[in-house]
C-alpha cells in the first residue's frame, strides 16, 4: 500500500488544539482542552482533500512518538471510523466527518499494523471514546456509524482529493 502525506495539526499528548489556517498559512491555537484531557496520538489532516464538512479529511496518526504542528508525515492508512457529527454547536443537522487512522512509515513499534483489525481492541475503543468526549466538550453530537478496512478507507480518500 502506497503511503500518503499527512499534515499534523495537534501533537500527541497536547492539551491545546491547533488548526491550520489555509488563508494565512499558519497554525493557530484553536482551544485548550480541559484538565486531564489530551490528544492520544498526533491529529491532523490529509492535504488536498475535502470532506462533507468542508474541511480536509481528519486523520489520527498512531505511533510511539509525537511530532509537532506542521510536520509532514508519510503514512499508510489502516482504516477509518465512519461517523456523523453535528455541524455546529447545539445544532441538530448531522454531517459525515470520518476519522481516518494511519501509521507513519517511520514507526518501529507499529510497523506490523496493516489494518485497524490489527490494533489492540483497547486502542480502538479509546479512540472512539476520545472523539465522543471531544465533541461533547464542543456541545456537538458525535455518532460512530462503523469501521472501514484500509481499502475502503483509501477509496473514500481518493474520491475526496481535489
Amino acid at each position: 500500500m502506497k503511503a500518503i502525506k499527512v499534515i499534523i495539526e495537534t501533537p500527541k499528548g497536547s492539551t491545546e488544539k491547533y488548526r491550520y489556517d489555509k488563508d494565512d498559512h499558519f497554525f493557530e491555537m484553536a482551544k485548550v482542552l480541559p484538565a486531564g484531557m489530551v490528544f492520544p496520538y498526533d491529529f491532523g489532516f490529509i492535504p488536498d482533500t475535502k470532506g462533507e464538512d468542508g474541511d480536509p479529511l481528519d486523520v489520527i496518526v498512531i505511533s510511539e512518538f509525537k511530532s509537532f504542528p506542521g510536520c509532514l508525515m508519510h503514512c499508510r492508512i489502516i482504516g477509518a471510523f465512519i461517523a456523523e457529527q453535528s455541524e455546529k454547536k447545539n445544532k441538530k443537522k448531522m454531517v459525515r466527518n470520518d476519522r481516518y487512522l494511519a501509521i507513519p512509515e517511520s514507526s518501529g513499534i507499529f510497523s506490523g499494523i496493516r489494518s485497524i483489525d490489527d490494533l489492540p481492541a483497547q486502542i480502538v475503543k479509546e479512540l472512539e471514546t476520545f472523539f465522543g468526549n471531544y465533541n461533547e466538550l464542543e456541545k456537538k453530537k458525535f455518532k460512530p456509524l462503523g469501521i472501514l478496512n484500509p481499502d475502503k478507507a483509501l477509496d473514500l480518500i481518493r474520491k475526496s482529493w481535489q
